[in-house]
């Protein structure tokens, strides 16, 4: 059975669907089997991250309600084999509540090794569903004091789950200097172990606007950090990058 983790955030800015198309990407490269569902319903952007813009014909929403089967709806990425896309309906459908989705999760987590669920940011509807089946969350931040209180905040919605991790993105050391934070620091706001720390990266916008994931374009920077945060998922113990 596979594992369900939901990249979420307590608002929007900080890099949550960047951080799931790269992790995911990485994934696939190192042989796992990866399904990534986008869950910010009416404003999906993962397709771009991943570069799988507009290929999706059915969403999750079409499975959940049973008017598609999942191996049908999946997108497989066509240079990275072990990856597949679910993308989000433009508007939430009747009838699509928590017992469907958890059913659908269900059956994801019986056919691939991850499933990654980019939620949307906030504590609304949008994110009950996207938790609802989680078996563990990563919690996406910057270092900003708006951007850390709202992590918080989400933080408590998380109590049902035992792995709750905090990711440190878009991370800046010039601007830690100034703003006479660390990295620490965010951690004690938060109150969340940290699983990894993703550099300030042009080339994640570059990706994008590409067409190509950060993990087939790169290997440095973010696409460094990406991929020591799958190993970690995947159980193995590497030291966190150090940015300067």
């Amino acid at each position: 059975m596979g594992v369900v983790i939901t990249i979420t955030s307590g608002k929007g800015g900080t890099g949550k669907t960047s951080i799931t198309a790269g992790v995911a990407g990485c994934l696939a490269q190192q042989g796992h089997s990866v399904l990534c569902i986008d869950m910010d319903i009416g404003l999906r952007n993962l397709d771009i991250s991943l570069g799988l813009n507009d290929r999706a014909l059915m969403d999750f929403s079409d499975v959940a309600l049973g008017y598609c089967e999942l191996d049908r709806a999946a997108v497989v990425h066509p240079d990275l084999p072990g990856l597949s896309l679910l993308t989000a309906p433009m508007t939430l459908p009747a009838g699509l509540d928590e017992t469907r989705i958890e059913r659908l999760l269900s059956d994801a987590a019986g056919k691939f090794e991850y499933v990654l669920i980019d939620s949307p940011a906030g504590i609304g509807s949008g994110f009950r569903l996207a938790v609802c089946r989680a078996d563990r969350a990563l919690v996406a931040a910057t270092n900003d004091t708006s951007s850390l209180r709202d992590a918080q905040r989400t933080v408590c919605e998380l109590a049902h789950l035992s792995q709750v991790h905090l990711v440190m993105n878009r991370v800046q050391p010039k601007l830690l200097r100034k703003l006479a934070t660390t990295i620490d620091d965010a951690m004690d706001t938060t109150g969340l172990p940290l699983l990894g720390v993703v550099p300030e990266d042009p080339r994640v916008i570059l990706s994008a606007n590409q067409g190509k994931p950060l993990a087939l374009l790169e290997h440095r920077g973010a696409a460094l950090a990406c991929w020591n945060i799958a190993l970690r998922l995947a159980g193995q113990q590497v030291p966190v990058m150090r940015i300067r």
